[in-house]
């Protein structure tokens, strides 16, 4: 295990893949038929963890590396079986980055006795690198994230995401829906940006008040958690017990945000 981050060597490496994809960013053919839709895919993800590996072997000889498959339902409910590893989203949003159209990051977390001990979340078109290491805070460009200060829920912007959980048979959908419906009824703005870590991220630059999300998503979140957790916010299940890895929803914001929708939503079921 390294003690010791050299958190410049990581942040350099995670840009320098998420630059490498903005180079050919529109140059593809728009995915047309599922076979060509993993195909894309598998290609990002192997170029992704090429680079990366390529650039941060050295500096880590001896760290594993996992792939975060947010299609397998079962292996994000317990961390890997290491005291240490690296766990890669290669690309969070890369159904964006194949559309041609914007929010698609590079997320990459050193996972350290099951727990996110330092994560980066690289956006390539705003040129923004949050980052943030357990215990120490959260930056954007190495300036401290702050988290918003607003109190009228009227103002505050709220956004909603769910995963790739079979929905079909467990009731997933409907807390969906309801959810949703939860955040239109209370909230003055929702919307619903794409890459899950960068909008976890954002909580913690205060650019979003409110996440949330019904569902099982660990490898979606875990970047983006460490990084809104250190800016200062709770970390959540949607019934409001502290989130644990494998929890199958996640409630992100200020505290005092989260305890009052908490108290709104639970008035009224």
């Amino acid at each position: 295990m390294q003690h010791e981050i050299n958190i410049p060597i990581v942040l350099e490496a995670v840009k320098k893949a998420g630059n490498l994809f903005l180079k050919d960013y529109k140059q593809n053919t728009i995915p047309q038929t599922m076979d060509e839709l993993v195909a894309e895919l598998e290609n990002i993800d192997t170029l992704c963890l090429t680079c990366l590996k390529e650039d941060l072997s050295v500096e880590f000889p001896n760290t594993p590396w996992h792939i975060g498959d947010e299609f397998d339902t079962e292996a994000q409910r317990n961390p890997a079986p290491h005291a240490e590893y690296w766990l890669c989203d290669a690309m969070d949003g890369a159904i964006q980055y194949l559309q041609h159209m914007a929010g698609w990051t590079i997320n990459l977390v050193l996972v350290r006795h099951g727990q996110p001990h330092f994560s980066v979340i690289f956006d390539p078109l705003a040129n923004e690198i949050f980052w943030a290491k357990d215990g120490e805070g959260a930056f954007m460009n190495d300036a401290p994230l702050q988290l918003s200060r607003k109190t009228d829920f009227a103002v505050m912007l709220s956004v909603f995401e769910y995963g790739h959980q079979d929905k079909s048979h467990n009731g997933l959908s409907q807390k969906t829906g309801s959810t949703v419906t939860s955040l239109i009824q209370n909230f003055g703005i929702v919307r619903n940006y794409g890459p899950h870590g960068l909008q976890l991220a954002y909580i913690g630059a205060g650019r979003i008040d409110f996440f949330i999300q019904e569902d099982l998503d660990t490898y979606n979140w875990i970047a983006g958690i460490l990084i809104a957790r250190e800016a200062g916010a709770v970390i959540l299940t949607t019934d409001g017990t502290p989130w644990k890895w494998g929890s199958e929803s996640l409630l992100v914001a200020k505290k005092e945000t989260a305890q009052q929708f908490i108290q709104l939503t639970s008035k009224k079921s």
